[in-house]
């Protein structure tokens, strides 16, 4: 259940009674779950509304549960017998039950193939419906790495992304029947830089953290539900004992993911966030090792 939040913006404008819309665009069922779960468990038991796009179907991406029954010299024949779309059939079903564990509202999958080498246009194209039909505020998606690397598929998934993003915001009601739809703003997750300053690692880092500290036991329980792709039990809290507690130290806070913004952004005063008004140097290392995940999270 969701649960209505007020927001607002500065008072001498209107007064925002709306949920705020995150959209997540990505290339594979979990990703939506192991780069951003926390946030969006926060954001959905605050009455955000939550949209996650998946770009591929997943069918072979991961696939464990079959392929390492297929090493066996004995597979069992009910898994040895499955075809593409079964297995794609298995994945939606993870991805629907890790969606209703974090509070996401609604799931998109554009069924592509998996294998992302360039980006295509009927694609984007594609995507930039989705967009114009869901209207997001913010969209969260890979940080963009090098496209020649073994996982360009995330990076050909997040070009995508803002090639949609801009087609969005050129429709023409009189000649789409579709207005314009402005994103404003874009977040990108998985940059694996853990800097704490704006100076070292000549500014390469993520600008900006989200503690998941309260919700991290629910994204520990959605990653549980990828059984087929072996992302459940002692993987699930590796990945966040190690991404999430790494960012979290550098947070100042038990766990965290951390995002780099996609666009500068315009206050009217400096901003000081509460965290940074409550934390004691002195004492946040000890504040953020609080919690054993281990025995708090035991896979069951």
């Amino acid at each position: 259940m969701l649960f209505q939040k007020r927001h607002t913006i500065p008072a001498h404008t209107e007064e925002l009674t709306l949920p705020m819309k995150i959209m997540t665009i990505y290339a594979h069922p979990a990703d939506t779950i192991t780069n951003c779960g926390g946030a969006l468990a926060r954001h959905a038991d605050a009455g955000d509304d939550i949209v996650a796009v998946i770009l591929t179907h997943g069918g072979r991406i991961h696939p464990n549960k079959y392929a390492e029954e297929m090493r066996k010299d004995n597979p069992d024949p009910a898994i040895a017998a499955a075809g593409l779309q079964d297995i794609v059939d298995n994945k939606k079903d993870e991805l629907r039950r890790a969606a209703e564990i974090i509070g996401i509202g609604t799931v998109v999958t554009l069924d592509h193939d998996d294998i992302l080498n360039v980006l295509q246009e009927p694609m984007v194209a594609e995507l930039a419906e989705v967009i114009a039909e869901h209207a997001p505020d913010i969209v969260i998606c890979d940080y963009p790495k090098n496209p020649v690397s073994a996982d360009s598929s995330h990076t050909i998934a997040t070009m995508t992304a803002l090639a949609a993003i801009q087609q969005a915001g050129q429709f023409l009601a009189h000649l789409d029947g579709q207005k314009e739809i402005n994103v404003r703003q874009v977040f990108f997750t998985g940059l694996s830089v853990h800097n704490t300053d704006a100076l070292s690692a000549y500014g390469m880092r993520n600008d900006m953290s989200v503690d998941i500290t309260p919700v991290v036991g629910r994204k520990i329980a959605a990653m549980d539900g990828f059984v087929s792709q072996g992302y459940d039990g002692v993987f699930a809290r590796k990945l966040v004992e190690a991404n999430n507690g790494e960012a979290g130290r550098a947070a100042g806070v038990n766990f965290a993911e951390p995002y780099t913004r996609y666009r500068g952004e315009t206050h009217e005063l400096f901003p000081l966030t509460e965290q940074a008004k409550v934390t004691d140097p002195l004492t946040r290392h000890v504040s953020y090792s609080q919690i054993n995940l281990r025995a708090d999270y035991p896979v069951s």
